[in-house]
């Protein structure tokens, strides 16, 4: 779908938190990985991928806006000692890398289609991880619950306020990394904080950002359609990140007026994007080459004609695919993008 943008109500990007990124051990920003062959055959002037599979020791993005987001809490709550998070994986571990480094206790919520690899990585982080049996909303609901009691903080990258905000303003450093040279970034939104970061970047820098969703899972596309935050049923996804039924209150007026459409993509299209990154030599989970799949579908499917002419996808557009994660799940990773013995 596509849609008209007002700018003008995108709330500024917050380059604070990139100060605060570069002070930490082991920053570096991660690289942008030229995809020559796939800008040819899609007739582009260039494709770029924002290779987020090792940033600051993770595999993953979300470390970005779960250190900015402990930093800004304890500035107002130093009593704080103990973190709680729902996440889907890679959320999780981050704030239990954070909880570690900053001498806090850690409890995670995870749902119960959650591989045991995710789990396993966040239980090495040192966190107490809890599996429920429900889903990630259900896990999001048990942290709230946790929240109540004394000393403990909730850090959810879901919600209308507090944490949830912090979260976006800490994926703002992945795109001042990015900078300016781009008209067309298209990232994963999951509950919607990257994708409120980048139409954030969009409307400071002028590029144009698309939400890429599994059709299983697509509730920005439902919400945008209906002009409010509406849930979706969520049947599963081996987009783990991104499987998720409703979109953040603190994303959601960013996502309205700053985001140019999305487009939604099959576990079948997304496994195709692995392959095709990794014979590019490039180790990208299924979360993040989600963008690649939903580029493909972008400029070549049918239905989504009406959001390729809004963006002007052509042979001048140059793209940015923003990858958040790396293989988080070794074993899943290794099934999709090795080939089948003859």
């Amino acid at each position: 779908m596509n849609r008209a943008l007002r700018p003008d109500a995108v709330p500024p990007p917050n380059h604070e938190a990139a100060t605060f990124h570069q002070s930490l051990d082991g920053y570096r920003p991660t690289p942008l990985r030229d995809l020559p062959a796939t800008a040819r055959d899609l007739r582009l002037a260039s494709v770029a991928l924002k290779d987020e599979s090792d940033r600051l020791g993770l595999p993953a993005f979300k470390v970005l806006g779960a250190s900015w987001a402990v930093e800004r809490a304890l500035r107002e709550q130093p009593d704080v000692r103990t973190l709680v998070t729902a996440s889907a994986g890679n959320h999780g571990r981050a704030v239990a890398h954070v909880a570690a480094s900053r001498g806090l206790r850690c409890r995670v919520y995870l749902p119960s289609r959650s591989v045991p690899a995710r789990r396993e990585a966040i239980a090495r982080e040192g966190a107490e991880v809890v599996v429920i049996d429900g889903s990630y909303e259900d896990a999001v609901a048990r942290a709230a619950a946790d929240a109540r009691q004394q000393g403990v903080l909730e850090l959810a990258d879901v919600g209308a306020a507090g944490p949830a905000s912090w979260v976006i303003d800490g994926y703002a450093t992945l795109f001042d990394e990015i900078g300016r040279g781009f008209d067309l970034v298209l990232v994963p939104i999951g509950v919607g904080s990257l994708g409120a970061a980048a139409a954030r970047f969009g409307a400071e820098t002028g590029t144009v950002v698309v939400g890429v969703e599994p059709a299983t899972a697509a509730c920005l596309t439902m919400s945008l359609a209906n002009g409010a935050p509406t849930a979706v049923d969520t049947p599963g996804t081996t987009m783990a990140g991104l499987d998720c039924a409703e979109v953040s209150e603190a994303a959601w007026p960013t996502l309205q007026t700053g985001i140019a459409g999305t487009v939604t993509v099959s576990d079948d299209e997304t496994r195709a994007a692995m392959r095709e990154l990794a014979a590019a030599g490039l180790e990208i989970g299924d979360s993040g080459a989600a963008p690649l799949a939903g580029l493909r579908a972008l400029a070549g499917d049918a239905a989504a004609g009406e959001l390729r002419a809004a963006v002007g996808l052509g042979p001048s557009t140059r793209v940015v695919l923003i990858a958040t994660e790396g293989p988080t799940d070794p074993a899943g990773y290794s099934t999709v993008v090795t080939p089948a013995p003859e």
